[in-house]
């Protein structure tokens, strides 16, 4: 069974950085989107950013706009997210996971935008915004 492995997370002030690694299998990237998601303790999961297959086009939900950014790198078949300005509502678990349906990414929480799209989640990797 394909299951993404992500890394990365840790304890963070307000205000810090912290990059997060999302190891995928070797032909996702060729074939998919890949997006990363959050679930903070009560609240459903959600989707803050994708890059497509191919043109690594981006998309980020509005909550992260401007402070996270979304990379890969295909010779180590692994995709990033750069958090930068963290803030304690960041603290969540933070999901990496492939879009089946897309090479291109659907614009994060955008009208054709479906998290039950995604597969080979991974158990994801705790992030913690607290002074």
């Amino acid at each position: 069974q394909v299951q993404f492995v992500e890394s990365g997370g840790g304890l963070v002030q307000p205000g810090g950085s912290l990059r997060l690694s999302c190891a995928v299998s070797e032909f996702a990237l060729d074939y998919y989107a890949i997006g990363w998601f959050r679930q903070a303790p009560g609240k459903e999961r959600e989707g803050i950013s994708c890059i497509s297959s191919g043109d690594d086009s981006t998309s980020y939900a509005d909550s992260v706009k401007g402070r996270f950014t979304t990379s890969k790198d295909t010779a180590k078949n692994t995709v990033y997210l750069q958090m930068d300005v963290l803030r304690p509502e960041d603290t969540a678990v933070y999901y990496c996971a492939a879009d089946l349906i897309h090479r291109r990414c659907t614009e994060v929480n955008g009208p054709t935008y479906r998290i039950y799209d995604y597969s080979y989640w991974g158990q994801g990797t705790q992030v913690t915004v607290s002074s």
